[in-house]
């Protein structure tokens, strides 16, 4: 690799805020928040909206949804074109 052009691999907590999750990995992700890890070290912290602990498809809780009623509603309401 060459020096100087690429950003600094660093140890990153990403923080879950809707699930109560963080976990520790490494990424070139930068903050000014930091926190204190369960290591006892202070890490840059970046908080997501969604991880795998609260996305529907890894929980299971996504939901399934009826496309072909929606397009028959359509149909009704605005008629069939063509």
């Amino acid at each position: 690799m060459r020096e100087g052009i690429h950003p600094e691999y660093r140890p990153v907590v990403f923080r879950d805020r809707a699930a109560d999750y963080a976990f520790l990995t490494r990424s070139t992700m930068t903050s000014e928040k930091t926190v204190e890890w369960e290591d006892g070290n202070t890490y840059p912290v970046v908080d997501v909206e969604i991880s795998n602990v609260s996305h529907p498809f890894y929980t299971g809780t996504a939901r399934v949804l009826d496309t072909a009623g929606r397009v028959e509603r359509f149909e009704r309401r605005y008629g069939k074109q063509g």
